[in-house]
């Protein structure tokens, strides 16, 4: 597939890929362990790689799926901490670029601006910027493959709150927490009710005089051990990569009839779930505070590693609030209800702003492209657009399954081009033939409030967006990759 034939332009490299988070590095290791033939280079507009592990600096940050499976599937995770730190999630994530040799492949300080494929070419043309002085550049290639995940790297979702300019003390989003910040003594309020406002509560309060999370409605949460005692045993008795395989293997199937459990018998499973958080609480449980409007996996489950969230509700530093904020005050936030809750520090954890493949603009022969009104084709390109693909992971089950997925699908295609000589491949999809739908049938809040952003997704395989690892193994990386909806040129 390389121009350096003399029948197209000479290009810069093969692949390039952008992003060095999870997914790109991910991709990375695929590409160059399965199409050594080709040249590549990562992309990272930041100057380290680990994307979100990287960028996120509150306290307790940790992961929110179990390492087996967010983990790579080349790389085991050996950790014995199944719900992990941060900062080792990091480590784990440099470890594997360094015993893989990615490093050398990863340009820093280079951020996308924009992307146009030329068909006469049958190149990709990526403008960039380079460095701190932000020097424009432009870099070509013949496929592109975009990991910047669909969250916006430079802000958080932060609503605006009644009064908010009077309050006297800190407020700070989690995305932008600095590590300097001091909270010894102080009183806290956390606004959210998600995984990151269940995260920071109980580190928090190791500190602080007391925290209170303000919640406007309840989530759902389950308690899983740190430790995974049957991996331990598996990890004791068998060869490390059979351990791994079969350790990731339990856990994507705990994980994949959980969630099918929970969608067929949704009473059942909340029951479930609000039995697990009454027994840990006993005294201190109040059903107002963990009894969720919808039903189980409507929204994501939070994970409480150890129970730590539940043990730090049970001592006199931290309590939940259920109710909706009238306003700021000078010294905290009063409540609808009318409670005044003191504060000298308040956490707006209120959630995430979607950014579709970096706020890239994308343009193909000289046309825009509003990437928003095409389809995902087997949950890994774009329908109408050439050589390109995207790493978008699961929101019911670890993010990593899936992009390891689409990295192994991309390759396939990548080794079909070269070894029939073809330039080009491109999805195309028939509006006739298939319904319109969201990408990410999931409530949450930064879904909603951007799904006009997104992608779109068809109404059945290979257009329908599952979220199911079996059914996607068998779609994406085994699929055929000379299926009707594929047109090679």
């Amino acid at each position: 597939m390389n121009g350096r034939d003399g029948a197209y332009p000479e290009v810069d490299f093969d692949v390039l890929i952008v992003g060095a988070g999870l997914s790109g590095i991910g991709t990375a290791y695929h590409v160059q362990t399965a199409c050594p033939q080709l040249s590549y280079a990562v992309l990272e507009g930041r100057e380290r790689l680990g994307g979100t592990w990287d960028l996120f600096k509150y306290p307790g940050i940790r992961s929110d799926s179990d390492m087996y499976t967010f983990g790579f599937s080349f790389h085991p995770w050996r950790s014995p901490q199944a719900i992990s730190p941060g900062a080792d999630i990091l480590s784990y994530i440099n470890d594997t670029v360094d015993t893989y040799g990615l490093r050398q492949n990863i340009q820093f300080e280079t951020k996308l601006v924009a992307a146009a494929w030329d068909s006469a070419a049958a190149t990709w043309t990526l403008s960039v910027t380079r460095g701190p002085d932000a020097r424009p550049e432009t870099l070509t290639c013949r496929f592109f493959v975009s990991c910047t995940g669909y969250y916006d790297y430079e802000r958080g979702y932060r609503p605006d709150f009644p009064g908010e300019e009077r309050f006297g003390g800190t407020i700070v989003h989690p995305q932008h927490w600095d590590p300097e910040l001091d909270v010894a003594d102080k009183r806290i309020v956390v606004i959210g009710s998600g995984a990151t406002a269940v995260t920071m509560l109980p580190e928090l309060a190791k500190e602080a005089r007391e925290v209170v999370m303000l919640q406007r409605s309840p989530t759902y949460m389950a308690n899983l051990p740190t430790r995974d005692g049957i991996a331990e045993a598996l990890k004791r008795v068998l060869p490390k990569g059979l351990a791994h395989r079969l350790i990731r293997y339990k856990n994507i199937g705990f994980g994949i009839a959980f969630y099918r459990f929970s969608r067929a018998f949704p009473d059942r499973a909340r029951e479930f779930l609000q039995d697990g958080v009454r027994n840990l609480l006993g005294e201190h449980y109040d059903a107002r505070h963990f009894t969720p409007k919808y039903k189980p996996w409507d929204q994501r489950v939070c994970v409480v590693p150890d129970a730590d969230f539940f043990d730090a509700l049970k001592t006199d530093r931290a309590r939940i609030v259920t109710d909706t904020i009238d306003a700021f005050t000078e010294t905290g936030i009063r409540t609808a209800s009318g409670e005044h809750l003191a504060a000298d520090i308040i956490v707006t954890a209120t959630g995430l702003v979607l950014k579709a493949f970096g706020g890239a603009a994308f343009t193909v022969d000289g046309r825009a492209l509003d990437t928003a009104q095409t389809h995902v084709y087997r949950g890994a390109m774009l329908g109408g657009v050439p050589n390109f693909a995207a790493a978008i992971g699961y929101t019911n089950a670890s993010w990593t399954l899936k992009v390891d997925l689409v990295g192994r699908f991309v390759t396939r295609l990548l080794n079909h081009l070269h070894a029939t000589g073809r330039r080009t491949v491109t999805p195309v999809f028939d509006a006739e033939r298939y319904d319109t739908r969201r990408l990410l049938d999931f409530d949450a809040g930064y879904i909603l409030r951007g799904a006009h952003l997104m992608p779109k997704q068809g109404s059945a395989r290979p257009w329908r967006v599952y979220e199911n690892y079996l059914k996607d193994y068998f779609l994406i990386a085994r699929g055929s990759v000379t299926d009707e909806h594929l047109r090679y040129g």
